[in-house]
């Protein structure tokens, strides 16, 4: 019975609607613009081409999921849109700029300040506090905890945790530990955040309460999100939803981006 009622709960949010109208979201500028994006790996076995002339268009303040079967290259593809790998050929464009015309130590300054990244597993730093590691990318930055400190503060509330700020992570719940990982990925402002399965270890419950702060950021602050997921309901959050197939993306009526 109470797996029949659960069921059912996650049955009606898979379809609660974005909350944009998508006539609204196609006026906004575009942030990021990725064209022939490929990337190939060599192996033992020879030639491994996990993207295949992927493109993609994301615009301020949208929400973009991206699913697809496992091994499809998703992980891939935020790796090479967030800078933290170089495409095999292709380009990548934030605000009209090729960022891999720059060199490693340019693009490494680029992450901290214009990408914010929240994975599956938060990667939290056991031995800090929730605020130590909210301040962790304005630290790395150059700035001190002193001034880094009424920001992580302010997001730490934002997302309901202002209580448990002096809190190390194995004191945190999984939902408390994953929001401090969102809080962290926006503790530099970032343009863009990039998530990676940001709920695929998270109960029901707790997800649909991550999902929400999502959207929240992005309709009341006009954060960009774009987030790989096997979750149908985060999915549905989303304003756009792409497909990656054979190494390229699609949207929902079966059209390339490109």
């Amino acid at each position: 019975m109470e797996e029949r009622k659960r069921g059912s709960a996650e049955e009606q949010t898979a379809t609660k609607p974005s909350l944009r109208p998508p006539a609204l979201t196609a006026t906004r500028p575009v942030l990021l613009e990725a064209e022939g994006l490929t990337k190939r790996y060599e192996t033992a076995a020879g030639t491994l081409e996990v993207l295949r002339d992927a493109a993609i268009t994301v615009r301020e303040g949208e929400i973009v999921a991206i699913v697809g079967e496992s091994g499809t290259g998703k992980s891939t593809l935020l790796h090479l849109l967030g800078a933290l790998d170089r495409p095999t050929s292709g380009t990548v464009r934030y605000d009209g700029r090729d960022i891999f015309a720059k060199d490693d130590e340019a693009l490494a300054a680029f992450r901290n300040r214009s990408v914010g990244f929240v994975f599956q597993f938060h990667h939290l730093l056991p031995e800090f506090t929730a605020l130590e590691n909210v301040a962790m990318p304005a630290l790395i930055g150059g700035r001190s905890l002193a001034r880094a400190r009424p920001r992580a503060e302010a997001l730490l509330e934002s997302l309901g945790l202002a209580a448990r700020a002096d809190h190390r992570p194995a004191q945190l719940s999984g939902g408390e530990q994953q929001r401090v990982a969102v809080a962290r990925a926006l503790m530099n402002e970032p343009a863009l955040v990039l998530a990676d399965e940001p709920t695929g270890n998270l109960d029901t419950r707790t997800a649909e309460h991550l999902h929400d702060e999502v959207v929240r950021l992005s309709r009341d602050l006009g954060q960009t999100f774009v987030i790989v997921t096997h979750n149908p309901s985060l999915a549905a959050r989303a304003d756009r939803v792409l497909h990656l197939r054979e190494g390229r993306l699609f949207d929902d009526g079966g059209e390339d981006e490109a």
